[in-house]
């Protein structure tokens, strides 16, 4: 089943894809193209204040990127996986607005 969450930041929208233990992410400023987290744009600031341990490693992307992995490989189905990419945006000002399963009518995120 794949679950899609839609979020605006300031003036963007983001879309999250998750299927199974797979998500995807893009955002209205990059057109429809959607890239995993190996593709995105870590803020180096933002790994630290998650990871204090990563503070000064050169390796300290590749590890988030596993930890992040690792994290939602844990989760048991993607409803749970959803859960904790909208808890964790929200701390960082994404507002969630819409979530939709397997192309079926747009759920209202309040």
């Amino acid at each position: 089943m794949t679950i899609e969450v839609i979020f605006y930041f300031g003036t963007e929208i983001v879309i999250a894809r998750v299927n199974g233990h797979n998500i995807s992410f893009g955002s209205s400023t990059n057109g429809a193209f959607l890239a995993t987290i190996d593709g995105l744009k870590l803020n180096r600031q933002g790994v630290e204040k998650e990871f204090p341990d990563l503070k000064g490693k050169d390796t300290w992307r590749e590890e988030a990127i596993k930890r992040f992995k690792d994290k939602i490989s844990a989760m048991k189905n993607e409803d749970e996986v959803v859960e904790y990419i909208v808890s964790d945006l929200k701390k960082y000002g994404y507002v969630p607005k819409y979530k939709q399963k397997s192309g079926f009518r747009a759920e209202v995120l309040k």
